[in-house]
């Protein structure tokens, strides 16, 4: 079971402070939902509900695009990593920067192909319900775990920030944040979710600056005085700012193989997100989704650039040891650093002003990317299944949306229900099954059908299954699975793969599917693209391409 995170490492907020904590945030957070709500269109139409009218220029879109990029495995992650592993963790935030590099790459191309879920763009190239149906497994399959891993941090960290404890707290603040995300994307859409993520990006941004700047007045703005207490802090002041703590500071072939993988799994997964990918999607054409993505860039390495600032403080005034005390993950970084530098339980106003902007933005930060996640989700079970496998493409924008609503409460509730019956658990295992499926599945799969001709029907579903199989499989027989103190199951032993990464091995594994399934020796009778009104399927592909 995990230790409960206690606020400030030196103490509690006093009741008082903790009452004018939960007043804020209240009066904080409920407008920003109501109007997030009321943001929806005021038509069910499904060009609205799923992209927003694809109307987003480049600032605005940035400023939404870096919302869904600083998920709170960015903003509480990345922290605890430098905090804990140090130059470990300084690769992870600059791999996350890098990762807008390879969506840069497929964004105008994205654009160009862009439907209103992963399905119509794969269906371009290979139409029919079988591809549909494999994009969908593999957008849950990615969706699910990592909605599960953001309910149940989001659950701990909120009640931890705002002074309360216990199981029953967290699994109640896991329900209500769950609630709120099914509202957001049931009645909002993809304009709700805009303008959750814009609110939710400029709050980090202060957020950012203020700890920021609160914390480098302490160390009297310093950046050598910081580093050099984080490395004391830290406990092992020599192997601080040297690879391989992360991986034991092992210098074992293995532990260097699970370090590349860690990277690689950042750099690509995250790119190729479901609610990542289709976000280009919103732009009005190519020009303006390629500027967005740079745009990105520079808010997003702003953001981790502070964050890596924030590591260093937490772990110079928390330290290292007291930080995996509370969290093995070290999750818990930028909670305790908020409380300390808020003065523990002699909080003063200013103090509690300092801990309601941090509870905010994790908050808001859980809120928007959830709500992303979900929207991706219900899209294509809603789009994919229910419109074009279900339907055949025989149904009305109105019950389309419906059935998009429909399916924003059903992911919603399972979310819910999987993250309240893990409570407890160390379920960090599902962000890197999700981004393990992500650069095992999705990845080939794009890079194939965006820029290879010879593509087939039978090699992108090659792709999508060999890729989910294979990164899974390979997962659960590892040792972040079972067979390790800090594994899922810390009891069981099925973990007779070596590696805590797998895309090593499942990127390649799903490269070669690809290229196997599309070779002359498996190619059907029937051509992957088929001209309007040739054959099954045909119509379909007009639909995708009228998009």
């Amino acid at each position: 079971m995990r230790p409960e995170i206690s606020l400030a490492a030196t103490g509690t907020l006093d009741t008082e402070t903790q009452a004018l904590i939960l007043g804020c945030f209240v009066a904080f957070i409920v407008p920003i939902l109501f109007l997030c709500v009321l943001s929806g269109a005021p038509r069910d139409r499904v060009n609205d509900f799923y992209t927003a009218g694809r109307t987003l220029r480049p600032l605005r879109g940035a400023l939404v695009l870096s919302g869904v990029y600083l998920s709170s495995a960015t903003v509480l992650g990345t922290t605890g990593s430098v905090a804990v592993f140090g130059y470990d963790g300084l690769f992870i935030a600059l791999c996350t920067v890098l990762s807008l590099g390879v969506l840069l790459l497929l964004a105008g191309p994205l654009r160009e192909r862009a439907g209103y879920t992963l399905g119509d763009t794969f269906g371009l190239r290979a139409p029919g319900r079988a591809v549909r149906i494999a994009v969908a497994v593999v957008t849950l399959c990615i969706c699910v775990p990592y909605l599960v891993v953001q309910l149940s941090g989001a659950g701990v960290t909120t009640a931890a920030l705002l002074g309360l404890s216990g199981p029953g707290i967290e699994k109640t603040a896991v329900v209500m944040i769950g609630a709120l995300v099914v509202c957001t994307t049931a009645f909002g859409g993809m304009r709700g979710t805009v303008v959750i993520q814009v609110i939710k990006t400029v709050v980090l941004l202060c957020v950012a600056l203020g700890v920021s700047a609160v914390l480098l007045h302490r160390f009297h703005w310093s950046a050598d005085s910081l580093i050099a207490a984080a490395g004391q802090g830290s406990g092992r002041p020599a192997d601080y700012l040297r690879p391989g703590l992360r991986f034991g500071g092992s210098a074992e072939p293995a532990a260097t193989l699970d370090f590349i993988g860690l990277m690689i799994t950042i750099v690509l997964g995250v790119a190729c997100l479901p609610h990542v990918a289709l976000q280009p999607g919103t732009a009005p054409d190519a020009a303006i989704a390629r500027r967005t993505v740079r745009h990105t860039l520079t808010i997003v390495g702003a953001f981790c650039f502070t964050t890596a600032l924030m590591g260093f403080a937490a772990s110079a005034l928390i330290g290292a040891p007291a930080i995996l005390a509370a969290d093995p993950g070290g999750s818990s970084a930028l909670v305790m650093l908020a409380g300390e530098l808020a003065g523990g339980s002699n909080a003063d106003a200013g103090g509690a002003l300092l801990v309601v902007l941090v509870a905010s933005g994790v908050f808001l930060t859980t809120l928007a990317v959830v709500a992303s996640v979900t929207l991706a989700a219900a899209g294509t079970i809603a789009h994919d299944l229910y419109t074009h496998v279900l339907r055949r493409g025989r149904t009305t924008e109105g019950r389309e949306v419906a059935a998009a609503r429909l399916a924003s409460a059903g992911v919603g509730v399972l979310s819910i229900a999987l993250a309240v019956w893990v409570q407890g658990w160390n379920v960090q295992f599902l962000t890197a099954l999700s981004l393990a499926v992500a650069a095992s599945s999705l990845l080939p799969a794009l890079v194939y059908s965006l820029f290879w001709k010879g593509y087939t029907r039978t090699g992108l579903l090659w792709t999508l299954y060999g890729g989910l199989g294979c990164a899974v499989g390979l997962q659960l027989s590892g040792p972040v699975f079972s067979g390790n103190p800090l594994a899922l199951f810390p009891d069981w032993h099925v973990d007779w793969f070596p590696l805590q990464t797998v895309v090593l091995v499942s990127i390649p594994v799903a490269f070669l599917m690809g290229r196997l399934g599309s070779s002359g020796a498996w190619r059907r009778a029937t051509p992957p693209s088929r001209r309007p009104g040739q054959g099954p399927g045909a119509g379909e592909r007009t639909q995708a391409e009228a998009f």
